[in-house]
């Protein structure tokens, strides 16, 4: 070998050296898959033979014997656990025919252990249909009066609401709201309790009028004079499963006459 072949074998080698050079490949361990070095196999539990499936956990784990009780158990807790959710529920529900039925079962459960100081409904859901109706002293043009029948405005609130997707908020609240205004300002014997007493007696009597009015109650050219208004309230009927029996006759709460003001039909008056 010439000094120009052991020139060349130098200058190749200090190349080499600076080339980087690929690591080597990892030895293949026990319990790695071969074509995948990073993956390791999963293996079995110390003492199983190979290729034995992992071992149970759990409830799984349990013979047949025990998983059954185990399931009965859980199905106990369930069961046990909505009975509770459901007495808790019927006992702080407004009054309704299962409570009315089976209250003293419901009591039993729930004192004194698990008393509830609350309710579900503030105020509770009303159990009656209340209608509002009115009638009206007609003065006619030849100077002689006459008294109308009953109007159930609430009924025809009822029949302008069916079948219509979108009703107005008259239709669905002004005459009742004004009932409650005057029924949480009177007394039982239709006396005003405070300040606001008189204000709802105008606010209905302008209503019961203008309805009245649009409803052609007053003929051609009648006018009206005085109104009359009540309420009339029938219980809900019970279910058909229940043995609850509730009165089917309307009670009535029938107020006084009232006179209408010159102009109040036209709402007028201030």
């Amino acid at each position: 070998m010439d000094a120009y072949d052991s020139g060349s074998d130098a200058t190749q080698g200090a190349k080499a050296a600076q080339e980087p050079q690929a690591p080597p490949a990892p030895a293949v361990l026990p319990g790695m898959a071969v074509d995948s070095p990073a993956t390791p196999v999963d293996s079995p539990a110390p003492g199983a033979p190979p290729g034995s499936p992992e071992p149970r956990t759990g409830v799984a784990a349990l013979s047949p014997r025990y998983q059954i009780g185990a399931a009965l158990a859980l199905a106990v807790v369930a069961v046990a656990v909505c009975v509770h959710l459901g007495m808790v529920f019927l006992h702080v529900a407004p009054s309704n025919t299962v409570t009315k039925t089976h209250g003293e079962a419901i009591d039993d459960w729930i004192y004194p252990e698990f008393e509830q100081n609350w309710k579900l409904f503030a105020p509770n859901p009303l159990q009656q249909n209340i209608a509002v109706q009115v009638r009206a002293q007609i003065r006619t043009p030849d100077g002689s009066s006459r008294t109308t029948g009953w109007y159930d405005l609430s009924a025809q609130d009822g029949r302008d609401i069916d079948g219509n997707p979108v009703p107005s908020h008259t239709q669905q609240n002004e005459l009742r709201r004004a009932w409650d205004f005057f029924t949480a300002s009177h007394d039982s014997d239709n006396r005003a309790v405070g300040l606001r007493g008189t204000l709802s007696e105008t606010y209905l009597r302008r209503i019961v009028v203008l309805r009245l009015e649009r409803g052609g109650a007053t003929g051609a050219d009648g006018v009206v004079e005085r109104v009359q208004v009540r309420s009339s309230s029938t219980n809900v009927d019970p279910p058909d499963w229940s043995t609850e029996k509730v009165s089917s006759q309307a009670v009535y709460r029938v107020l006084s006459w009232w006179s209408v003001l010159p102009g109040e039909a036209e709402g007028d008056v201030k």
